[in-house]
């Protein structure tokens, strides 16, 4: 279970490693568990596996990658697990790639993501997106635990038939 409000890592690039241990004991105190970083937010990985230390049991971790092959994605997993200073990531989402990926792509991405969860270095296997037409068949394959796409205060219709898909489907949606 995740709290239902997460922290977005992208803001840390804007603080230093110190200011990044302060914040997440911060968190802990506001009783948020679920946080959300990335491969490409700079420094975000880095700074979090440092203020995580000794504390990481508490949260849910949540990171992406942009690799699209499977040897860019099995090194950006690694790369990750060694920026986060943990053994395992909870959540491995796709970074918004312009195609869904699936067991048996030319591209590997999904069996790479498959073998990377049977020697326990993810957890769960998402993907995040702001195509609709990648949303829509990432929550049609049943292969994805989250969606993670744009939502605000201002989503339309389309972006509530995701939100809709998913609950449906019993597949979270960030």
């Amino acid at each position: 279970r995740v709290s239902r409000l997460g922290f977005g890592g992208i803001p840390i690039q804007r603080i230093d490693a110190e200011g990044t241990k302060a914040l997440i004991r911060k968190l802990v105190e506001a009783g948020v568990n679920y946080i959300d970083t990335a491969r490409g937010y700079t420094v975000s990985e880095e700074y979090l596996g440092y203020a995580l230390e000794g504390i990481r049991d508490k949260f849910v971790l949540a990171t992406k990658g942009r690799g699209l092959t499977k040897e860019a994605m099995a090194a950006d997993v690694e790369t990750s697990l060694k920026n986060l200073r943990t053994d395992y990531i909870d959540l491995y989402q796709f970074h918004n790639p312009s195609f869904c990926p699936q067991p048996g792509g030319e591209d590997g991405l999904y069996d790479a993501a498959l073998k990377a969860k049977e020697q326990g270095k993810i957890r769960h296997i998402s993907i995040t997106n702001h195509r609709l037409t990648v949303a829509h068949q990432a929550i049609d394959s049943g292969l994805y635990e989250t969606l993670q796409f744009p939502f605000s205060y201002l989503a339309g219709e389309q972006e509530m038939e995701l939100v809709q898909k998913c609950r449906e489907k019993n597949m979270g949606f960030i």
